[in-house]
């Protein structure tokens, strides 16, 4: 087994269990121990693991995490929202992506439209609509963070009276129906603050954990968000407060690869 091959496997045992030790993997990996070290060792550097005392944890709720973690956490729930939202993308849009894995995801299916245009701060985002499609792509430019792999920075002038963004779709951290949308940190709300003060319609995009998770900082507020979309274990008395708020609320089944949305709409 390969150094890729051992830490997908690490990986995975971690999504599983959340703690590993090294004892554990140098039997269910059959290497030595130093070797399981430096692999742990990699991928904490990388910050898909926290090292601890004979082992390794997952990275926590409270830990922002790699992008590459994230990408792997919930996937069958981020392409299942993903694929409903891209049914409303049509061809010659304007859109706006955040740097989240759920947006990402959404990127990945609209890789076939026509004229695009693609305002994103995501680098993983921007690189797969360069890579893979004729959409022209503009990042407003900024300070890197690694981990997140977005840009970040005060970039409201580079979108200022250029124009509207058909549609903004952006993950969060937390949300509530005093608050908005939220994140964790500053810099990144900041960022996507420029986003959305520049969209006609804005989206929420996220797993139904996120429903009264802690958020510190708002990058939409209520009035500002014109749906939300997530799945069915939404608790019905937060998409009745949504509701109530005059935010339509769109759910997708849970289950692996469904794709079959269910609509509840605004009064």
């Amino acid at each position: 087994m390969d150094e890729f091959a051992r830490a997908e496997a690490i990986l995975a045992l971690l999504e599983r269990v959340g703690r590993v030790s090294v004892s554990e993997l140098t039997r269910q990996l059959n290497v030595s121990a130093v070797t399981v070290r430096k692999d742990l060792e990699s991928l904490e550097q990388r910050a898909m693991l926290r090292r601890v005392r004979g082992g390794a944890v997952g990275i926590t709720s409270a830990d922002e995490g790699s992008f590459d973690m994230r990408l792997r956490q919930g996937r069958a729930i981020k392409r299942s929202i993903a694929a409903v939202v891209a049914d409303t993308v049509g061809n010659g849009e304007i859109l706006a992506l955040d740097a989240s894995t759920t947006c990402y995801y959404l990127a990945e299916m609209l890789l076939e439209r026509r004229d695009l245009i693609v305002i994103t701060n995501g680098l993983k985002t921007a690189t797969l609509f360069l890579e893979k499609s004729s959409a022209m792509v503009v990042m407003p430019g900024g300070v890197l963070r690694r981990s997140a792999g977005s840009m970040v920075g005060q970039f409201g002038d580079v979108l200022a009276a250029r124009g509207t963004i058909d549609k903004g779709f952006f993950g969060v951290k937390g949300l509530s129906v005093t608050h908005g949308l939220m994140e964790m940190a500053i810099e990144e709300a900041e960022a996507k603050k420029h986003l959305v003060a520049s969209c006609a319609s804005v989206y929420g995009l996220f797993d139904s954990s996120k429903v009264g998770r802690f958020g510190l900082h708002s990058f939409a507020p209520v009035a500002s968000i014109t749906g939300l979309y997530t799945d069915d274990r939404m608790p019905a008395a937060d998409i009745a407060d949504w509701r109530r708020a005059g935010v339509g609320v769109t759910t997708v089944p849970h289950a692996a690869g469904e794709h079959t949305a269910e609509h509840t709409r605004s009064a």
